[in-house]
């Protein structure tokens, strides 16, 4: 049942999904073969198509990879978990939708994220897209009460956000790689925000290398106000995170970095209200899968 609720979001990440649902089961029906595996429960068909399920935990610093576009509190460490449906439409082509909810621990609502996408591969290369939100639901303090949300990208008052995301990886040798990101889209803001703006146009890039367990990424991020004028209105924030993760044998992860390492404008309080916070954040994680 746990399971079934993660997946109910998924009605709402995409209309295209929800039309094409009985197109991509319509190959599973007839035989087919199940198992379990590390990465999730695998279905196949008789002519090759596969499917597969995969729930669980993060670290949060797996999360911060997985989700540049945006950037939670390395402090708030909590929990973040996630739910992936993935189908093989031919050896080459994978369409795939997840949800993903973290919670923290310094307050009291959650921030729940959908994305539905597709990944082109040929091997040695891969190319995926895809387009995802996210949002602040059952929030228990009134939303207008400044923050009263979670921390997003140094935004108290976080509201939602939507995003259109690019990823590459180029595989170099047999257990390594170099992985590429792009994204643009727009976060928005609760009424009565103490930034005095509505929404921020954003952009983010991602590069990252991995060999064997161990991996690091470089994510850039840049947010200015969608709309001109007012005290913010020629305003850009920018900042750069790294992280560096080892994947050890027994199913546990070590994350070191730092978030803000560089970063343009303060956290000063100005005339018109406090810029985001942009503070330098170092941090040591330590994740175990149960």
């Amino acid at each position: 049942m746990p399971l079934l609720t993660l997946l109910m979001p998924l009605a709402a990440a995409g209309q295209s999904l929800d039309a094409n649902r009985h197109a991509l089961a319509q190959p599973l029906v007839g035989p087919a073969t199940g198992q379990a595996t590390d990465s999730g429960v695998v279905v196949r068909d008789r002519d090759g198509r596969m499917l597969m399920l995969k729930a669980g935990a993060q670290s949060v610093g797996s999360s911060q990879r997985a989700d540049a576009p945006l950037s939670f509190p390395a402090t708030d460490i909590g929990s973040v978990t996630s739910t992936d449906l993935q189908y093989g439409l031919d050896p080459h082509l994978q369409i795939h939708a997840g949800v993903s909810e973290h919670n923290g621990t310094s307050r009291s609502a959650r921030v729940v994220g959908s994305e539905v996408g597709a990944t082109y591969n040929l091997g040695r290369y891969t190319l995926g897209v895809s387009v995802g939100a996210d949002s602040t639901p059952d929030q228990r303090l009134p939303r207008v009460l400044p923050g009263a949300t979670p921390g997003v990208n140094g935004l108290p008052d976080f509201d939602s956000s939507a995003q259109l995301n690019a990823r590459g990886r180029v595989a170099v040798g047999g257990q390594s790689g170099i992985d590429l990101g792009a994204s643009v889209g727009r976060i928005r803001l609760l009424p009565g925000n103490e930034l005095g703006v509505n929404s921020l146009d954003q952009k983010a890039l991602t590069f990252g290398v991995d060999h064997g367990p161990l991996s690091g990424t470089l994510v850039g991020r840049t947010m200015q106000p969608t709309l001109p004028g007012g005290y913010y209105g020629d305003k850009r924030w920018s900042s750069i995170d790294l992280g560096v993760t080892l994947r050890l044998p027994w199913q546990g992860e070590l994350s070191i970095g730092a978030q803000n390492l560089w970063s343009s404008g303060t956290s000063v309080p100005t005339p018109a209200g406090p810029e985001p916070d942009q503070s330098r954040t170092p941090y040591v994680q330590y994740h175990q899968d149960l």
